[in-house]
């Protein structure tokens, strides 16, 4: 649910300004409003500057951390941000130019490779005493004989269709082949230093990862005192507006109804002028969400897509079990979904509490996971029918064929879910648009919600045999008219007839055109979980026969560990493929089909209360 939100309207005097910010700010609760027009000065754009630096930088220095392999320092670093930021840039710098000489020596050492290990020393001994080497090379078919005797051509190498050969003479000769220039180095020498190059390297990163694991919590400081900074900065600069030549400041704000006692004694103690009313819905009041334990899970959901208006409800309670449901169907596995909720246990006691909320939604998925893979008959790419289970447990079991259709039953029921889904959809939309609007405005919602919900149910009675087929046509004609009017004639009562005819005939257009599309789409919940319930049963295979091949060896010892290693690793993928798959197409289904089918926008602000601390987040 939405937060109730109280408007709030004070004014400061100049003087007492920064000091009722800074208690403001201590309170924590206050939402402030910024003003239209207002621009940023110079040096909040700076702060806003330095903070994309530092959050790339620690980025950067987490990424460098998580590849650290050693015990870090146990003192905390005494560094400064500027001396952290300046040591880190210095050896990145360090790191490129020496990463900047592999690909000279690497060069080079090629260019060596096809000569040989020699010793310059001897060569230059034969010039000093009056022989001249040259070093040559050319296709193998252009390479001349005579030049063997003539120059005393000698081939080193032949290597790609090339000829690599030296000539020995008093005085130099030219020949009608490419000069080779090489590095005066020796191979060995060359291969050496980069042996000693990469392994200075190494050691570069090595260092600048230990650096980053022991001075990150430095530049975490750094960008949270900057972002309280920069808070404080833009409630200053585009939160209050200067009256009466500057010596009076005007602030706009909201605070949720259950902090306004508080508020309200701050105000008091203050001495400020300040009015409190109740957010009405066309205030565009800022939105706090307000859900219980498993809903809160996935609240993450709609701040993605965008936060609802105040005039509306918070969609979150309404998408979390649909959520739940689609993930589960697209994992479909049993075995999977307890080990979800295994992992989501044990991160929860591992990691922070700002990661509660992701663990808890973890948690909730693996619960769906595991009792839709039940229901879909696979426990890590087992067929739980072909097990000995009870009675009771194998009649709640789904597989097989539709009566009297060629058609699993997985893929009907997703149809189905997808069905109900897009009804569900028109609904809430209907709901929310007669609250909104008033019933008279949403007599369109109203008759879409009757054609599509009415014919689904009439449809449903009639395959029951509740009701025969003269019935049901009937039906289809008085629910299709009643239906007509909502849609055609009176879509907007305030229009011309002949404008909303027309307007009802391009929302019929987009309405056939988009349900059907929509509808499939629920298809890959079926083909997803289908998908990974064969790809265990392969994995599951492989190392049943891998094992059965091993049997007499070793008292099937060897079999069992190749059976273990292939059983792990092959689930260990199907798991993440199987989770991203589910997380992405759940979303997709959420934010393209429902969201787009119950009216929903996500145009709302988020409430971001004015803070120093985290008390709110």
């Amino acid at each position: 649910m939405i937060s109730k939100m109280n408007k709030l309207s004070f004014l400061i005097y100049h003087k007492e300004y920064e000091i009722f910010l800074e208690k403001l700010r201590e309170l924590g609760v206050v939402h402030i409003e910024k003003r239209q027009g207002a621009e940023m000065d110079a040096n909040l754009q700076a702060f806003m500057q330095k903070r994309t630096a530092y959050q790339s930088l620690l980025k950067s220095m987490t990424l460098a951390a998580a590849s650290f392999e050693g015990t870090p320092s146990a003192a905390s670093s005494q560094l400064t941000i500027d001396q952290v930021v300046n040591s880190y840039e210095t050896q990145q710098e360090q790191i490129q130019a020496l990463n900047m000489q592999l690909p000279v020596l690497d060069k080079e050492i090629d260019a060596m490779e096809v000569w040989g290990e020699f010793d310059w020393n001897v060569i230059e001994k034969l010039k000093a005493n009056g022989w001249q080497m040259q070093f040559y090379c050319c296709q193998e078919r252009s390479f001349d004989e005579t030049w063997t005797d003539e120059y005393n051509a000698t081939v080193i190498n032949r290597k790609g269709g090339q000829s690599y050969f030296v000539t020995v003479n008093q005085t130099p000769v030219e020949l009608e082949a490419e000069v080779v220039r090489l590095p005066k180095q020796r191979l060995s020498e060359l291969v050496r230093e980069q042996e000693e190059l990469k392994a200075t390297i190494q050691k570069a990163n090595a260092d600048l990862d230990l650096f980053c694991v022991n001075n990150i919590q430095v530049v975490e400081k750094a960008l949270e005192d900057l972002e309280s900074d920069i808070n404080l900065m833009e409630v200053e600069q585009l939160g209050g507006e200067r009256m009466a030549d500057g010596t009076i400041v005007m602030m706009d704000g909201w605070v949720p109804v259950e902090n306004d006692a508080e508020v309200r004694k701050m105000l008091d103690e203050s001495g400020v002028y300040y009015e409190i009313r109740p957010a009405e819905k066309e205030d565009n009041a800022p939105i706090k969400l307000k859900n219980g334990k498993i809903s809160r899970a996935f609240e993450m959901l709609t701040k993605m897509y965008g936060m609802p208006d105040y005039g509306e409800f918070d969609p979150t309670p309404l998408l979390a079990p649909f959520y739940a449901l689609f993930f589960g169907m697209c994992v479909g596995d049993a075995g999977y979904g307890l080990l979800l909720v295994l992992l989501g246990l044990y991160l929860k006691k591992k990691l922070s509490k700002s990661m509660a909320g992701m663990m808890n939604l973890l948690i909730t998925l693996g619960v769906a996971t595991t009792v839709v893979g039940a229901i879909f008959n696979t426990f890590f790419g087992v067929s739980l029918t072909s097990l000995d289970l009870p009675q009771w447990m194998d009649s709640l079991i789904i597989s097989g064929k539709w009566e009297g259709t060629a058609y699993d039953k997985t893929m009907v029921i997703a149809l189905l879910v997808g069905m109900f889904h897009i009804c569900f959809a028109l609904t809430v939309k209907a709901i929310g648009s007669t609250v909104r609007y008033g019933f008279k405005n949403s007599l369109s919602d109203w008759g879409w919600w009757l054609l599509v919900g009415g014919s689904v149910v009439v449809a449903t009675l009639n395959y029951l045999g509740v009701i025969d087929m003269e019935v049901s046509k009937m039906a289809f004609i008085g629910i299709g008219g009643v239906s007509a009017i909502g849609i055609y004639l009176l879509n907007n009562i305030r229009r011309n007839i002949f404008v909303n005819v027309g307007a009802g005939l391009w929302d019929t257009y987009n309405m056939a055109t988009g349900l059907m599309g929509d509808l499939l789409s629920y298809l890959r919940l079926y083909a997803l979980g289908l998908a990974g319930g064969m790809l265990g049963g392969v994995f599951n295979t492989l190392g049943m026969q891998l094992r059965d091949t091993m049997g007499d060896f070793l008292f099937g010892i060897p079999g069992w560990i190749c059976f273990g290693l292939i059983f792990v690793a092959g689930h260990g993928l199907n798991i993440a493929l199987s989770c991203l798959s589910g997380y992405v197409h759940s979303i997709r289904l959420t934010f393209v089909e429902y969201f787009k089918n119950s009216g929903y926008d996500g145009k709302g602000t988020a409430y971001k209360p004015f803070s120093s601390n985290k008390k709110n987040d």
